[in-house]
């Protein structure tokens, strides 16, 4: 049985059994639940479904979350993506996509939490991105979510995925962390390619605050998961051309949670700091709840 907290641990034993990470996992799974793999995959197509309902959603252009802060940019940003952006018009989809699916769940829209809610766009952003443009085929994506699964596991096994424990970066960075080794194993990477990526991602959203503006899941929240999409991305691009990450997921997961830990209280999910803490951020939490402190 694997125990989920060692990247490495995981790793090491796809590749000794010549498997993918997903059917490492989807088999290990099976065997401590005791239920079929079939059942285990069909309850995972079902996430997918999710995510991309929530993505639907989450394009209307006329959805607003109950704050009225935020909805609408998905929408936007789709528009904008039909004619390319800088960065092509695949990426731009993703951004939108994440961004979607975010509005969703600030307008209280069903969602995954992957492994949070405020960090549930960025899977969405790259797995089911990479599905609708006909990257890769469905089985191949639900597959992924189990290789997302099982490294998020190790993460939160290791440091955590609460932004109160560890700030933004336990969230976001998890996320893309997550969605890098799932991409990378969707294009064919291997074993090590994924936790190359994975440490990538979360180097990249090291130190990452918890700051909310009025304690609400939407600013920024929101712009944060569309970012987290091209963390993913550009981890995943790296690793998938052969670029290693000096140093190892393991050891950059232990520090994510050794510098979660040194945070001060006012940015981790508090809204005493950061963003929250500016002229306009307080001027936004008077607007929602109508008192000032």
């Amino acid at each position: 049985m694997l125990e989920y907290r060692s990247i490495s641990e995981l790793c090491g034993r796809a590749e000794e059994e010549n498997r993918r990470i997903s059917e490492l996992v989807l088999a290990d799974q099976a065997a401590q639940l005791e239920l079929p793999a079939e059942e285990l995959f069909r309850r995972m197509e079902r996430r997918i479904e999710v995510m991309e309902s929530a993505v639907a959603a989450g394009l209307d252009p006329e959805l607003r979350s109950a704050s009225g802060l935020t909805g609408g940019d998905a929408a936007k940003m789709w528009a904008y993506a039909a004619g390319g952006g800088v960065c092509g018009g695949t990426v731009c989809r993703a951004i939108a996509r994440a961004i979607a699916v975010s509005e969703n769940n600030a307008a209280m829209g069903r969602v995954v939490a992957a492994p949070t809610a405020g960090s549930c766009g960025i899977l969405p952003g790259t797995v089911v991105s990479l599905l609708s443009e006909g990257r890769c085929s469905r089985e191949a994506a639900v597959m992924s979510l189990f290789t997302a699964g099982a490294f998020g596991m190790v993460i939160a096994a290791r440091a955590t995925i609460a932004g109160a424990e560890g700030g933004c970066q336990a969230e976001c960075g998890s996320a893309a962390a997550m969605a890098a080794a799932a991409v990378v194993e969707l294009m064919g990477g291997s074993p090590g390619q994924c936790a190359d990526a994975c440490a990538m991602a979360i180097k990249n959203q090291l130190g990452l605050v918890c700051d909310p503006v009025a304690g609400l899941v939407e600013i920024p929240c929101i712009k944060r998961n569309a970012a987290g999409v091209t963390t993913a991305f550009c981890a995943a691009e790296m690793a998938l051309a052969g670029i290693r990450s000096k140093i190892p997921a393991d050891e950059c997961i232990d520090a994510m949670r050794a510098v979660g830990e040194s945070m001060p209280s006012a940015l981790r999910e508090t809204a005493r700091g950061g963003l929250a803490a500016t002229p306009t951020g307080e001027r936004l939490r008077e607007q929602v709840f109508g008192v000032s402190k």
